[in-house]
């Protein structure tokens, strides 16, 4: 078995330098190209067994468990190692691991009403101290735009609250918005506070739920803002804004075509919606088995080239399109810088094995917009070819005004 290893990640490392130290303590050292360099141990021949089979979904679990260690280094080293080599990777264990998810995707990412709520809740409804540990004060749980470099979260947050909320264009009070998978509800109590808005936030999380509504009671801004819990699907009044922040990325890709005639279907005819999400510029992929099983069951990241024909097909215009590249990257280093910081209050909510696997998904999700090709993107859309003026310096206005 450790034969069929060792020729295996001769073939995969291409870039930079991994040693391994196997089960029986021999050193082997894997080199390609300059590049970055890591050491690890595997602990046992089950977690080697595994990494053969299914490196995808082993690695992860090898990590959480305690039986894949960083040696001499920092999970991230070991990462780096990984993920750049995978964008370049030929051996034929990846291949079929990267092809039969890909033939599969659709399965997975069956999102109907019933299962969206149950993938919703694996994440979302776990203790809400957590996220107070590593978020901003907003508890935005989604890129930041970062319109400085020095900006600290906190202001980067509300930079991209506001660049949100000036391509919606706020032109008179009163507007009534929905707000797809609202989250803890700080977009809509900013778009209610600072652009008097009247908005009704959906989410599938009784965690949120409860978190928002009591906020917008705190707030004194109940009469201007509702969150219910509730599928976007079985939403029936038509608005004059829609917006939805880091939601797509949990529709699937079988559903794209029902997620944007839904957006055409509630918007009013001059409205306009704004639509942020991460994806990939190396266009259709499939979600990593780890990350499926432990953090986002039924996500996907999509390629524009794969959201933009639901967007024709749904009879929507795209009257704009931005591309944050590494904006999210900035964002989750500061996470995990907080998430690490509060260590030991994580510990005293859940346990090591928890933390190991929190841990990793930050690490690795950093990475992913680093060194993978993730970015996120946000879409303009409108139904009608003149609900938006021809030039978008009235988006630059708006924005320059919301931070006066």
């Amino acid at each position: 078995m450790s034969l069929l290893f060792d020729q295996v990640i001769k073939r995969f490392i291409r870039t930079g330098s991994l040693t391994i130290i196997m089960p029986d303590g021999s050193i082997r050292r894997y080199e390609g190209s300059p590049g970055p360099k890591a050491a690890m141990r595997i602990k046992t021949d089950e977690a080697l067994r595994a990494l053969i089979v299914n490196s995808g979904l082993a690695f992860g679990e090898g990590y959480m468990d305690g039986l894949i260690e960083p040696v001499d280094g920092t999970l991230e080293d070991v990462l780096l190692v990984l993920m750049t080599n995978m964008q370049d990777s030929h051996h034929i264990f990846n291949r079929l691991e990267s092809g039969f998810r890909f033939l599969t995707r659709r399965v997975r990412q069956f999102n109907d009403r019933r299962r969206s709520r149950r993938n919703v809740e694996h994440h979302y409804d776990l203790n809400g101290e957590l996220y107070r540990l590593f978020l901003d004060r907003d508890r935005q749980y989604s890129c930041a735009y970062f319109a400085q470099d020095d900006m600290t979260l906190e202001e980067a947050q509300l930079a991209k609250k506001r660049h949100i909320a000036a391509k919606l264009k706020f032109d008179r009070p009163d507007l009534g918005v929905l707000d797809i998978g609202c989250g803890w509800g700080g977009m809509a109590l900013t778009l209610a506070k600072e652009f008097g808005a009247r908005v009704t936030g959906v989410t599938l999380s009784q965690e949120q739920l409860q978190a928002a509504r009591q906020r917008a009671a705190d707030e004194g801004l109940s009469d201007r803002v509702r969150f219910e819990l509730c599928d976007y699907r079985a939403i029936r009044h038509q608005f004059d804004r829609i917006v939805s922040v880091g939601m797509f990325e949990h529709v699937g890709i079988g559903h794209y075509d029902q997620f944007f005639r839904t957006v055409h279907e509630r918007l009013k005819p001059d409205g306009v919606a704004l639509v942020h999400s991460i994806g990939r510029s190396d266009g259709p992929g499939s979600t990593n088995p780890w990350i499926n099983k432990y953090i986002f069951p039924g996500g996907y990241s999509p390629a524009l080239s794969e959201t933009l024909g639901a967007v024709e097909r749904a009879g929507l215009w795209v009257t704009d399109c931005e591309v944050l590249r590494l904006h999210y990257a900035k964002t989750i280093a500061i996470w995990r810088q907080r998430f690490a910081a509060n260590r030991d209050r994580i510990l005293a909510l859940y346990d090591e094995r928890f933390y190991r696997m929190f841990d990793f998904y930050l690490t690795g999700a950093e990475l992913s917009f680093r060194v993978q090709g993730h970015m996120n993107f946000q879409l303009q859309l409108t139904r009608s070819i003149d609900a938006v003026p021809l030039t978008r310096d009235y988006m630059f206005e708006a924005e320059r005004a919301a931070a006066m």
